[in-house]
């Protein structure tokens, strides 16, 4: 390993380094803005292109597992290329490609036309996060680089926000319309956008950047599967919890008429206050681990609560969807924790691949919840379990959170952690 001992200290508080800050943050909403969007518009956008109700949810599940493809090429694709040509070219490389994407959506006319652009959607969308943390980690001091990510964080989650308003206001098209217009403003805005000289010293150096199989030594490998672990709860909240909070209320007795979209936009909510509260709160525990433990802790006694509480209000299910959001507001400083625990010549790498993974990991996820209740896995049947929706839940649950707390038990406390090293072969 060799490391360096240049710092950022002294230009800490520099226009420069802050506008980097704030763009990788407006970049980070657009992406979420997005990836929600889609999901907000699905129904009425296939409706418009003439997709019928009985195919309705073919055409949804092809068109999300083409954007799921997109997505962990793209992770892999711009975290190999930032560690390799420098973060940030890919960053903007990432905004141009997505945000040409989202106006591009606003023309389909068919469901081949719409998985395509879907999953160069995606492709744009999995190289934004890991680049931009890696970006701000960089540049910031090593004693408060987390208010940077922190920020970056908040604001891309507040994307889903808007996402949902700005549909309110407009049709489906001019809503990808909008979101493609404020990414390409964003590139406006490059010119004085801080490259992280950590890059360019390791740019500098012998060392290989951007082997994704230099991650496969025992060491490596155990350290980022402990990364994704601990990332697993937070899509297990919003793609099962929250995503399915219309049926898991009906269930549980109740006659209110939960809306999935206002339930997800108070999740996202959610969200976005844990991710700021959670990123203030470790740097003043001054502990990313620490951190990380006490929202697994919190998160999982709010999955309890919510799966046990019968004959659900409106009311009620949502501020539950809002509280979920907020323990599993933790993205920021789980995104973090990943990119510190490795060398410069494999950090944009990791931190774009591990996020990726982890909503990859969705769909193992939603097969064994589906298997638990149905007995069937995309239709096929396997074990007749017959389990409730809220037990299925908790039993997926379960194994989520115990898989997140054994990925918490491999990693390194990285708080404080001067990252100008590289890692060797």
């Amino acid at each position: 390993m060799v490391v360096s001992t240049s710092s950022t200290s002294s230009s800490a508080l520099s226009p420069r380094i802050w506008l980097t800050v704030l763009v990788c943050g407006l970049g980070y909403f657009v992406d979420i803005y997005d990836l929600i969007l889609f999901s907000i518009v699905r129904q009425e956008s296939l409706a418009d292109i003439g997709v019928s109700a009985a195919n309705m949810m073919k055409a949804s599940e092809t068109i999300l597992q083409w954007q799921m493809g997109g997505m962990l090429i793209g992770g892999l694709l711009f975290g190999v290329l930032a560690d390799r040509r420098g973060r940030l070219s890919v960053l903007l490389g990432s905004i141009l490609l997505y945000s040409i994407m989202n106006i591009a959506n606003a023309f389909v006319s068919s469901v081949e036309m719409y998985a395509l652009f879907r999953f160069l959607s995606g492709i744009g969308l999995a190289g934004e996060l890991g680049v931009a943390i890696t970006l701000v980690a960089e540049i910031m001091p090593k004693e408060t680089r987390g208010y940077g990510t922190t920020i970056v964080a908040s604001m891309g989650i507040l994307g889903a926000v808007a996402a949902y308003f700005v549909h309110e206001l407009f049709d489906w098209r001019a809503a990808f319309v909008a979101g493609g217009v404020l990414g390409l403003l964003l590139l406006v805005m490059r010119v004085r956008v801080h490259e992280s000289g950590m890059f360019a010293k390791a740019e500098a150096s012998t060392a290989q950047r951007g082997n994704f199989f230099m991650l496969f030594t025992p060491k490596r490998l155990l350290l980022y599967v402990g990364c994704v672990a601990i990332g697993l709860p937070i899509w297990y909240v919003v793609g099962i919890l929250v995503t399915f909070s219309p049926e898991l209320t009906r269930e549980s007795g109740s006659a209110a008429s939960i809306v999935a979209g206002q339930a997800v936009m108070w999740c996202y909510v959610g969200l976005a206050a844990g991710d700021l509260v959670s990123g203030l709160i470790s740097q003043w525990l001054g502990s990313r681990k620490r951190t990380v433990l006490l929202f697994l802790g919190l998160t999982a006694g709010l999955v309890w609560w919510y799966l046990h509480t019968p004959n659900r209000s409106e009311t009620i299910t949502y501020l539950q969807t809002g509280l979920l959001g907020f323990g599993a507001g933790y993205w920021a400083v789980f995104v973090t924790t990943a990119a510190e625990q490795f060398g410069t010549n494999l950090r944009a790498t990791v931190a774009t691949t591990v996020p990726n993974f982890v909503r990859g990991a969705l769909v193992p996820t939603l097969a064994l919840y589906s298997m638990l209740h149905t007995g069937q896995v995309s239709g096929v049947e396997w074990v007749r379990l017959d389990q409730p929706l809220a037990s299925a839940a908790l039993l997926v649950g379960g194994v989520v959170f115990l898989l997140a707390l054994v990925g918490w038990f491999l990693l390194h406390e990285t708080f404080g952690k001067d990252l100008d090293y590289v890692e060797l072969s």
